[in-house]
């Protein structure tokens, strides 16, 4: 039989602690205990009896690959089972974080729950890539199963091109060899969407203004509003591109709201943000990333009036009385 105390402190797994100094910061300033687990370094013992944390929160993030980090991915899967074995309250668990590692699993959960995506075909060999996009709208973009901030993304305008690019040898599938192909959509408004979501409901939404060129549409990269003004920057990711992306508050429709609702709920999401995007050619809503990372806009306050930090911090602390209460 595991202990469990809820006077233990919070644990906060990640690889990249820049993009979490806010909550940090959050959690100083109410003087809540806490420890960074470095998700590269961390090993567990699976006979382990006594859970040392009151609540275990997984920032780890699927572009850890990108910082020479990628055995912390798959290691943190085995992980997070292992917690939730073990009653141990875990915010982004195993079922969130299978979601947040595969393009894949996210467009089987957006069609089973009958919600429109740009249309895709997985492939597992850079050689499958000119036949599984037969019948799809060109442009298209080969893109990663397991990417994170829009990596792993290349478009292709003919079928030519992308068959050049096999011949080359310049497809790239991602570290688990799988990838969709699928069709590139025309943002309507030259942006996208970004809807936040906390405890499985809607928290605030963004629309992040892009060139069409790039695919990197972190939220905490965004460094301009939509009227120029440079954000503070210690909110932002300390490696983040100046790559000229612009970002504004706005409310989304309520039926996107709740469908967005559905999926976090679906993907067993806590923490989460889920992109949208409006077809430029006939104005239709296309669902198409599934985010258990998110690391909240920069410098929230000015862009969407409030600080989510905080929000998320009364989160945790709930989910910590849920569980004393739980024990007693």
């Amino acid at each position: 039989m595991s202990t469990y105390s809820s006077e233990k402190p919070f644990a906060i797994f990640h690889e990249h602690q820049e993009w979490f100094r806010p909550l940090f910061n959050e959690l100083d300033v109410r003087g809540i205990a806490y420890e960074r687990l470095n998700a590269a370094e961390h090993t567990y013992d699976p006979a382990q009896k006594e859970l040392p944390y009151s609540l275990f929160f997984n920032r780890m993030s699927p572009s850890a690959y990108l910082r020479n980090n990628e055995q912390g991915i798959f290691y943190t899967l085995n992980l997070l089972v292992h917690l939730e074995a073990k009653g141990v309250t875990v915010i982004n668990g195993y079922k969130a974080f299978q979601y947040e590692t595969s393009k894949a699993l996210q467009i089987t959960l957006l069609d089973r729950l009958g919600l429109a995506y740009p249309k895709a075909r997985v492939i597992n060999h850079p050689s499958q890539a000119v036949k599984a996009a037969n019948g799809l709208r060109y442009p298209v973009v080969v893109k990663a199963n397991i990417g994170g901030s829009g990596a792993g993304i290349v478009r292709y305008d003919s079928p030519e091109e992308l068959a050049l690019a096999v011949t080359a040898g310049q497809i790239e599938l991602g570290i688990d060899h799988t990838a969709l192909v699928q069709e590139f959509i025309p943002a309507r408004g030259g942006h996208i969407n970004r809807v936040e979501t906390l405890g499985g409901k809607y928290l605030y939404a963004i629309k992040v203004y892009t060139s069409g060129e790039s695919f990197n549409l972190c939220p905490a990269d965004i460094c301009q509003t939509t009227n120029g003004k440079e954000l503070v920057r210690n909110a932002c990711a300390i490696d983040a591109p100046k790559n000229g992306m612009r970002v504004e508050a706005f409310t989304p429709e309520q039926e996107v709201v709740e469908a967005i609702e559905r999926i976090v709920q679906e993907a067993g999401i806590d923490v989460g943000g889920i992109e949208y995007i409006i077809d430029d050619r006939d104005g239709q809503i296309y669902y198409y990333d599934v985010n258990a990372l998110s690391n909240f806009v920069a410098d929230a306050v000015n862009v969407i009036g409030f600080n989510p930090h905080a929000r998320l911090v009364d989160f945790l602390e709930k989910k910590v009385q849920l569980k004393r209460e739980e024990v007693k």
